[in-house]
């Protein structure tokens, strides 16, 4: 266990993420469909460059190519049996390229959901998810991540397993929600009802906050959500590089380099401290990001308005609170579980 990102977080008024794992995979060569995981071990050298690439671009910190590296999900790859060692050997890429820069480099081991629905829903249950997010975070753990960073979830049941987990690994860990359906995640919950929960957890994570989901403005959304419940803790902004659009047959992120830019300045406004990216960002991208936050003054927090004149608008008129009680149980409405792979 090492307190790196404590440390930085200490020192730091922003910490500058990475961006996509799958879209940069995708321009290496990876097929849709095969487990990027694996490449961990029949591509070590492409993994090397992911990461580098995030760091030369000024990332202070990158994640792990094991976001569905645990056993639920590598079961779809008859590899379940080596989730511990397909998650070890990515932290362990990560350190050496960490460990060869001249600045501090944080390496957080990605863990990603388990594509079950947890128990009374889905056959999920909590000992279960418990067991495989352990065995992940152990592997991580061995490979010399300096923190565990658990994203795109959904379902609070999920996100409260996996916290267990990592207690047992005696890690620390960051951990985001996908908001994606009007301002809650797949499963229900709003900016609030996470707020709340990551309150209750113990140990709780170094910080929080929303990747993924559809779109920087909704995720700037929901991080003011954030911040209006008064939380102390530090939270983290990942937001895509634009919206989806199919072109010539491929998902292209519509997003430029300095319309991410103005995402971070933004997000640090907001009230983020660790920003990144998430599905369609690239190096270039992380570099405008990087000379933004580095370059403009701190401003004021912004307004919804300003945030849709600068990035676009919103996908819905809402964001989940006008219906929160503010607790970490979410309303049930059936809605089918799952997660999406960080692309």
């Amino acid at each position: 266990m090492t307190d790196a990102l404590s440390k930085m977080l200490a020192t730091r008024d922003w910490i500058l993420a990475d961006g996509a794992t799958g879209t940069n995979l995708f321009n290496m060569g990876l097929s849709s469909g095969d487990a990027p995981e694996m490449w961990n071990v029949e591509h070590p050298d492409r993994i090397k460059k992911l990461y580098a690439m995030a760091v030369d671009a000024g990332s202070d910190l990158f994640l792990t190519n094991s976001f569905g590296g645990n056993a639920a999900r590598l079961k779809l790859h008859d590899a379940q049996k080596r989730a511990r060692e397909l998650s070890r050997i990515s932290a362990e890429i990560g350190r050496e390229v960490a460990d060869t820069r001249d600045r501090d480099i944080i390496v957080a081991g990605s863990v990603g959901p388990t594509g079950e629905i947890m128990a009374p829903m889905g056959a999920l249950t909590h000992a279960l998810a418990v067991e495989i997010f352990h065995e992940q975070a152990e592997g991580l753990k061995e490979g010399g991540a300096d923190v565990l960073w658990l994203e795109t979830i959904s379902a609070p049941e999920e996100y409260k397993a996996a916290a267990e987990a990592f207690k047992l690994a005696d890690m620390p860990w960051c951990g985001t929600m996908s908001f994606d359906t009007a301002g809650r995640t797949m499963m229900g919950m709003t900016s609030a009802d996470m707020a709340a929960m990551v309150d209750k957890l113990d140990p709780g994570p170094l910080a929080f906050g929303a990747n993924c989901g559809v779109g920087a403005s909704d995720l700037l959304r929901t991080v003011l959500g954030f911040v209006a419940q008064g939380t102390e803790r530090p939270i983290v902004a990942k937001g895509n590089a634009g919206i989806p659009k199919y072109v010539d047959g491929h998902i292209h992120y519509d997003g430029t380099p300095e319309l991410m830019a103005e995402y971070a300045v933004l997000a640090r406004d907001s009230g983020a401290t660790i920003i990144g990216g998430c599905c369609g960002t690239m190096p270039e991208h992380l570099s405008q990001m990087r000379e933004a936050l580095e370059t403009r003054a701190p401003g004021p927090r912004p307004t919804l308005d300003q945030i849709t004149e600068k990035l676009g608008g919103f996908s819905s008129s809402v964001d989940g609170t006008e219906e929160s009680d503010g607790n970490d149980e979410p309303p049930r409405r059936g809605r089918r579980g799952g997660g999406r792979r960080r692309a």
